[in-house]
């Protein structure tokens, strides 16, 4: 089982888009600041994540959701 998630930062204009097979030790690490990518914007809120079978499949939703149209879609949900 693999998640497709979306994270904010609570304090800048940031979302990030991310896989894991293990959503809640992902979220943890980029609050605690361990990706170097996301230390930065924390402190994050997960405002998105699906459930996919494979990690291909996982791979190309996530690729959708980095796409302009699907950034406009995470904006919305807020």
């Amino acid at each position: 089982m693999y998640f497709v998630y979306a994270i904010k930062s609570l304090n800048r204009n940031y979302i990030y888009v991310g896989i894991t097979d293990n959503l809640v030790r992902r979220f943890y690490e980029h609050n605690s600041g361990k990706n170097k990518t996301t230390k930065p914007y924390r402190p994050f809120k997960l405002i998105f994540s699906e459930t996919h079978s494979s990690r291909y499949e996982a791979r190309i939703r996530e690729k959708e959701l980095k796409s302009g149209f699907g950034k406009e879609f995470l904006k919305n949900l807020n």
